[in-house]
């Protein structure tokens, strides 16, 4: 062993699932072979390696179709949720205007920052947005749904489960009242997918945006579900080339990447309920302790509508960016990673009503398959510790 290499300090706790997780090994056996003996183009349709690859992708399509209910045919592969979210905003939007005189778009003002802009981006071509609140549980009214919507609605774009504080949506009740006027639903289900049950038939999905770097795949490959039937789901490419994926999405398929995703959600669906226990038990020890131990901190969202591995707290008399730097050890965040660079505040929290001070008070904690009990106990000493020492220098400054 290298002097460097003993010299490297250790690794800090991981606890900050919701930005990304590690790609599991069962999912990197899978993909190797992908990348050198069996490396053909799944679109090369006249030997071996062609045809081999091909049935990989199909492979890789049915098992993601097997987590949410649907047929592998119906499942696009895409470079990852931002993209299928992209796709299904604009390419469903100017479809149904051009063909039907749709040009309403329904989201949230919680959604992530694609889809927001997605829709931003719609309406400077002429399109009606409107942009749903949330309650102070992160969930929204399905009667407020109900009052935006109108014959002119050609898509409701809401997320299954928000990306910083965790809460669940109505989907069922939502894709009712969407249903009612004709309109198509999509959900963005990038922290749903693989935590949480979800049927496209009994939730009345539409379609559905998948990401493989948040369940435990490797980054640069997602997907969206599109409905074939009742009704069949119509949309416009946003490229254009040699026709791959039905037309829709053209470009070479990463088949590597796509039996990651494949393999991915095959062990998803096989651990789910398992794995969703033994993170819930985690999740509301840690929260115990730090409700206990932290005066005045308070958890942002729903408590019951929500999914295993995620707590989105404020501490209020901190700066969450002073926080996170007193962490040393502790790797966590104060909202969306792909939001972390850009200025402003959490517009997820500000959608919530929390006014500004404690929205900068805020940090996510993200668990996930590989956190163990003594890293919570551990995260949990060194959270209460840090908040202890800075609230102490404040009240001696």
């Amino acid at each position: 062993m290298s002097q460097e290499t003993t010299n490297r300090p250790a690794q800090p706790i991981y606890l900050d699932y919701q930005a990304t997780t590690p790609t599991d090994p069962r999912v990197v056996d899978a993909m190797t072979p992908w990348f050198f003996e069996r490396f053909g183009n799944p679109h090369s349709a006249e030997h071996k390696y062609g045809w081999d690859a091909a049935e990989a992708v199909d492979a890789a399509r049915e098992a993601v179709a097997a987590e949410i209910g649907a047929k592998g045919r119906e499942i696009l592969f895409t470079s990852g949720a931002t993209e299928s979210n992209n796709l299904a905003i604009k390419g469903v939007g100017r479809w149904r205007r051009e063909a039907e005189g749709r040009d309403r778009i329904v989201t949230v003002a919680s959604e992530h920052k694609c889809v927001l802009e997605s829709a931003a981006r719609l309406e400077r071509e002429g399109f009606e947005v409107v942009r749903l609140g949330i309650g102070r549980d992160g969930l929204i009214d399905p009667d407020a749904l109900e009052a935006a919507l109108d014959e002119r609605t050609a898509l409701v774009s809401i997320m299954a489960v928000n990306n910083e504080i965790g809460v669940i949506q109505p989907l069922a009740e939502i894709s009712k009242r969407a249903r009612a006027v004709g309109a198509w639903l999509h959900t963005d289900a990038a922290q749903a997918f693989g935590k949480i049950p979800l049927d496209v038939e009994a939730l009345g999905i539409d379609l559905m945006s998948v990401s493989g770097h948040k369940i435990y795949g490797p980054k640069g490959v997602g997907a969206l579900y599109i409905r074939r039937r009742r009704p069949k789901v119509q949309l416009e490419p946003l490229m254009d080339g040699g026709g791959q994926e039905k037309g829709l999405r053209a470009g070479t398929l990463p088949t590597p990447l796509c039996v990651g995703l494949g393999k991915a959600a095959e062990i998803a669906r096989r651990e789910r309920d398992a794995e969703a226990a033994r993170l819930t038990a985690l999740r509301d020890r840690l929260l115990a302790r730090l409700e206990a131990e932290i005066d005045g901190l308070f958890l942002n969202g729903s408590r019951a509508q929500r999914i295993p591995g995620n707590l989105n707290v404020t501490i209020p008399g901190l700066e969450g960016q002073e926080l996170l730097a007193a962490l040393d050890g502790l790797s966590v965040s104060s909202g969306s990673a792909c939001s972390s660079g850009a200025p402003g505040a959490s517009h997820v929290l500000q959608a919530l009503g929390l006014e500004a001070g404690k929205v900068a008070a805020s940090v996510r904690l993200g668990l996930g398959r590989f956190t163990t009990e003594e890293e919570v106990e551990v995260a949990a000493d060194r959270l209460v510790a840090a908040v202890n020492r800075l609230r102490a220098r404040r009240g001696a400054a």
